[in-house]
């Protein structure tokens, strides 16, 4: 990590210098997934034995067919990965302030906003990375893509920038809990009823009437309708429109609330 000899005291760093302390250590996050490559297969497993499992065991049960259903399976699939991503961001930074490093990042002269920006960035490449080794996958399973590469764009971007906002919801429970072992624990606890309370893996037209009312107003649910209809082909307006102001909301409230955790616990 490069930091300039002569730069603003630490926290004083105007917005300028903010962003290249940002992209600096963003920078630096990355090198250590460069030396760990494994880092993006974990991210990659999970969702794609998640896959195998509910195709192959539950898909005939579900829809009649395994190729029905892996169809309506893999866009939920997608989403489902960031879920699992996302939380890399609070066990990296409860990391950070366990063995030292955040005391190491109070004696440089850099904006202290800096460390918790610069892991975000870091952990949304790490996902977009695993979201794009996950959709090879899906497509090497048999899942077909009935629209164009733009639509195909936009579904990955919808479900990146939902993972960037659970990433500020896991960085706000990385800077709260005090160890690792608790992070891991509320951050999973805390994904449970995003990943099965949605329409990742059933249609909640199947579901009780009153989990039917719960699983439709999950934001899960708008993110993965719309990343399948853009997908998939049919009207995706409704469910993107609202996956974008869950997306906007979540991070309206998300990010104020992580980085005032980080600047009380720096």
């Amino acid at each position: 990590m490069t930091i300039t000899a002569g730069a603003p005291p630490t926290g004083m760093a105007g917005p300028r210098e903010a962003l290249r302390h940002s992209l600096a250590i963003t920078r630096r996050n990355l090198l250590k997934v460069r030396s760990s490559p494994g880092q993006i297969l974990d991210a990659a497993l999970m969702p794609v034995v998640f896959a195998l499992i509910f195709t192959y065991v539950f898909g005939g049960a579900i829809s009649g067919s395994s190729g029905a259903y892996r169809q309506f399976l893999m866009p939920g699939i997608l989403a489902l990965t960031t879920t699992i991503t996302s939380r890399a961001s609070g066990v990296g930074l409860n990391l950070d302030f366990g063995n030292g490093v955040m005391d190491r990042f109070r004696s440089l002269p850099m904006a202290r906003v800096a460390v918790l920006a610069g892991r975000i960035l870091a952990d949304t490449v790490r996902m977009l990375l695993g979201l794009v080794l996950v959709f090879a996958f899906t497509l090497l399973m048999g899942f077909r893509v009935h629209t164009g590469p733009l639509k195909v764009a936009a579904a990955l971007g919808i479900v990146l920038l939902f993972g960037t906002a659970l990433s500020w919801l896991h960085a706000l429970i990385g800077l709260t809990a005090r160890s690792v072992e608790t992070v891991q624990s509320v951050s999973m606890l805390a994904m449970v009823p995003l990943q099965f309370g949605s329409s990742i893996f059933v249609p909640p037209g199947t579901m009780p009437h009153w989990l039917e009312l719960i699983v439709v107003h999950n934001p899960m649910t708008s993110v993965v309708d719309s990343a399948r209809a853009l997908l998939l082909g049919g009207p995706a307006g409704a469910s993107t429109a609202t996956a974008l102001v869950w997306i906007i909301g979540m991070t309206a409230v998300l990010a104020p609330l992580s980085v005032r955790q980080f600047q009380r616990r720096s």
